[in-house]
């Protein structure tokens, strides 16, 4: 546990964390903040066609709706919840302003990482499209170096934070909830998920755009009866969300206090997580859409930060802060002293949440959105692994055996311990990230000139 800290913390602070944040703040200056000043364009985009669907396009491969549910699939996982929960604790409440600074500027560099998808996509073997960084990697910088880097670690992060925190997350739940058995868990979660990845990125798209709209509406639903409850303690929990950023230690009073390093950590490193804009893996799921446009598909990576951060992992934040649940004194000792739990952090933290107002059915609220969340996650990261996988070995032959390691990590990170399964998260994210946080500043006048020439071709359509 102590070695994967000394490694997380050595890839993420605090140049990578700087690199997160200076990279969204530079696309969204070279695009004028088009998420605050176009915001019209991509609700419209996004939201507009969802409430008035058109007919769909034949393009070969997915809806783009089913494109946006595949990626929500794995962005709106155990990290909304579980994740949530852990940054505070470790890195206090000024870790949500982070989360929130990182998710904002986060909007346009999942903007640009979705255009340069659908660009440098190619037609897919299987019928329809597939992509990703690998294919901008190769064919827009012509670098085969830092596309096999990108695949090795999305493989390697496709099993290590993308399969074995979500698994874990559901059993942890489970068992705080109901008492079930870990491994019992593991092993229905293992079965029931390869029912479903094993047809591919079709059926993966079929479930989950029937799956994750359900279930963020559940959690949202739910959430907001909680702050209503709560609503007069808002102001405060915002306050030390705001004072925890800025004087960590001066908002618990004299000495003892997180650090502004540690809020910075935890708060970017948790919104990465759960918007995955500059990872590069939600990515291949929007290069599998029907769209024809680039620039258009990049207006679901805008929304998608949207949903997945600053609206649902708000709420878990505001949630936990408005109960009274979360004591930032006894965290910290528990850290000092190395007497961290599970049943402290991640979904059991979340759970006493939402108990103090819907009692005992706090905890199987939760443990039910969680078990959506986290399954729909495992749906989503099973493809990119198996994308990345591809690209390495140059065929699909190995999709099987990959298929059947999935489940089998999904029984092991069952088992497992809480806080090392976030660290590894954390470390493969952070490795997956880098060549593509490269490649992303390096494309970005191609992505900002499609995006230029898309918003010219709108503002003709409107004009007419």
């Amino acid at each position: 546990m102590a070695f994967l800290a000394r490694v997380g913390d050595f890839i993420w602070n605090p140049w990578l964390l700087g690199l997160f944040l200076l990279t969204g703040l530079y696309f969204s200056i070279r695009t004028g903040f088009f998420q605050v000043f176009d915001i019209g364009l991509w609700f419209k985009t996004t939201l507009g066609s969802i409430l008035k669907p058109s007919k769909q396009k034949k393009g070969g491969g997915i809806t783009q709706f089913q494109a946006l549910s595949t990626a929500l699939a794995s962005t709106i996982g155990t990290g909304s919840i579980a994740g949530v929960a852990t940054a505070i604790f470790y890195g206090g409440p000024g870790a949500v302003f982070w989360m929130w600074v990182s998710a904002f500027l986060s909007m346009m560099t999942g903007c640009i990482e979705k255009t340069l998808a659908v660009r440098y996509r190619e037609p897919s073997p299987e019928g329809g499209w597939q992509g990703g960084p690998m294919c901008y990697m190769e064919k827009g910088l012509h670098s085969r170096f830092l596309a096999v880097l990108f695949s090795v670690c999305c493989v390697c992060a496709s099993l290590g934070g993308g399969n074995l925190v979500q698994s874990n997350s559901i059993a942890t739940a489970l068992e705080h909830s109901f008492g079930w058995d870990r491994l019992a868990v593991g092993v229905v979660t293992a079965v029931l998920t390869g029912i479903v990845i094993l047809g591919g990125i079709g059926r993966i798209g079929k479930v989950s755009e029937k799956l994750v709209p359900a279930m963020a509406l559940l959690f949202i639903g739910g959430g907001a009866v909680v702050l209503a409850v709560n609503a007069a303690a808002l102001p405060g929990a915002l306050e030390s969300i705001v004072m925890g950023a800025v004087a960590p230690k001066a908002a618990l009073g004299g000495a003892l206090g997180y650090g502004v390093a540690a809020a910075m950590r935890f708060g970017v490193a948790r919104g990465v997580f759960t918007n995955e804009a500059g990872m590069g893996s939600s990515a291949m799921a929007h290069a599998a859409s029907d769209v024809k446009e680039p620039a258009e598909q990049g207006m679901w990576g805008v929304f998608e930060v949207f949903v997945a951060t600053l609206v649902v992992c708000s709420i878990t934040a505001l949630v936990i802060l408005t109960t009274g649940v979360y004591d930032p004194a006894a965290a910290l000792a528990a850290i000092e002293g190395g007497a961290v739990t599970n049943a402290m952090l991640g979904a059991p933290l979340s759970a006493a949440a939402f108990g103090t107002v819907f009692g005992r059915w706090g905890g199987v609220f939760v443990s039910v959105c969680l078990l959506l969340f986290a399954f729909t996650s495992l749906l989503g990261w099973s493809y990119y692994g198996e994308r990345g996988l591809s690209y390495l070995t140059g065929t699909t032959r190995w999709k099987w055996l990959y298929r059947v390691f999935f489940m089998v990590m999904v029984v092991l990170g069952s088992v497992g311990d809480m806080s090392s399964m976030w660290q590894l998260a954390d470390i493969f994210n952070g490795l997956m990230a880098l060549p593509n946080l490269a490649a992303l500043l390096l494309l970005s006048p191609e992505a900002l000139r499609l995006l230029g020439e898309w918003k010219r071709s709108r503002r003709r359509v409107r004009g007419r």
